[in-house]
């Protein structure tokens, strides 16, 4: 470079040519420019499409399976039924679609999270990926977890050298909402950079993608499942670049749909087909509700007192028909703490703290005005 006069020597630290101090010349930053316009990207080295699919095809196939006792600690945090836990751990050593359903506040949501739990392990992500000379944007800080640094600080010993292009995370737990749409499961491409970010289900590609709250979404249910259609039947997606050029990507992706409406009025037969799991999430009995609120007292520090839960049930459940969800003890009882830090005391339960926070969590009919 030095020959080309592409930079030139502004100093040195010390003695020898290892401590030059350089700097780009005018056709330096002229040659950057031009590179620069092809695409931005600057990061480690990506790696060939075929490299990225044999890595995945081995991934697949080095897949475990899960028993009782792993998927139980998988889900150790929360209260599960075995019921629940009995159709669950099939579905995951099949790694086929899920359509979990059922009211609202049950927690369908962290029970898709408990599944990416369950499944667990590494694997390795390329920071980044080429097709036909473009760049498309793989590890995303945001959607995955990276081991790296605890790989490195866990001895003082240098660890074995690897290919640095590829970043060792946890296997990937990516979770949509409302806001998704079409777009997000095609790729990205951004005209001033010039170079491509992967979509939504090549990022959790190896792990769980959770779409929550399925069927509120800006798209209509039908487009997103016809979007899914042969990917799930066929373990492969289709993607294109702006280039016009399609290419095939593995689909080693669980999908979990997380709804509260009814799975029928959101598919049609041929796509429900295709989603094999179809797994109900009821109400919990008055035990497993008893057994939720005494695990968010634990996490708050608070003393559990079984009374209170009959209590609860005796006085704003029973008389109005009151149905219990999964989420009632844990935004009761933030209730609670907040009044009484409000209250300047030490966070307690009681019956007339459980009262208050009631009557500003539960929207009751209001009685009849008799006056007049």
């Amino acid at each position: 470079m030095r020959a080309e006069r592409q930079l030139e020597v502004k100093g040195a630290t010390g003695s020898g040519s290892a401590s030059f101090r350089y700097a780009l010349t005018d056709l330096g930053r002229d040659r950057a420019r031009q590179y620069f316009d092809v695409n931005q990207y600057v990061g480690p080295a990506p790696v060939p499409l075929d490299a990225y699919v044999a890595e995945m095809r081995a991934l697949a196939a080095a897949r475990g399976y899960i028993d009782r006792d792993r998927l139980a600690q998988g889900f150790s945090h929360l209260i599960v039924s075995d019921g629940v836990l009995e159709q669950l751990g099939p579905a995951i050593n099949a790694g086929k679609a899920v359509f979990l359903y059922g009211s609202p506040g049950n927690g369908k949501t962290v029970i898709g999270e408990g599944m990416g739990h369950a499944l667990g392990g590494h694997m390795y992500m390329p920071y980044a990926m080429t097709i036909d000379g473009q760049i498309i944007m793989m590890f995303d800080p945001v959607n995955h977890e990276s081991l790296e640094e605890d790989a490195e600080s866990s001895s003082v010993v240098a660890a074995a050298s690897h290919d640095r292009r590829w970043v060792r995370i946890r296997r990937p737990m990516v979770m949509v909402g409302g806001e998704l749409t079409l777009d997000m499961l095609d790729l990205t491409f951004n005209p001033i950079s010039k170079f491509y970010e992967a979509p939504l289900q090549l990022k959790a590609n190896g792990g769980v993608f959770v779409v929550d709250d399925f069927g509120r979404q800006r798209i209509r249910p039908q487009d997103l499942l016809n979007r899914w259609i042969v990917p799930l039947e066929s373990r492969v997606d289709y993607l294109t670049l702006h280039t016009g050029k399609k290419f095939q990507v593995p689909f080693n992706v669980m999908i979990v749909f997380a709804t509260n409406l009814e799975p029928r009025s959101l598919a049609d037969e041929a796509f429900l087909r295709r989603i094999p799991y179809k797994i109900p999430i009821v109400n919990p009995s008055l035990e497993e509700f008893s057994r939720i609120f005494e695990l968010n007292c634990r996490r708050r520090h608070l003393k559990f007192h079984p009374v209170m839960v009959a209590y609860l049930h005796r006085r704003h459940y029973a008389p109005v028909h009151r149905p219990m969800r999964a989420c009632h003890p844990r935004d009761l009882l933030d209730q609670v703490t907040a009044l009484c830090r409000y209250r300047g005391v030490e966070p307690t339960i009681t019956r007339e703290l459980l009262d208050r926070a009631c009557a500003s969590y539960f929207v009751d009919e209001p009685e009849p005005n008799h006056a007049g």
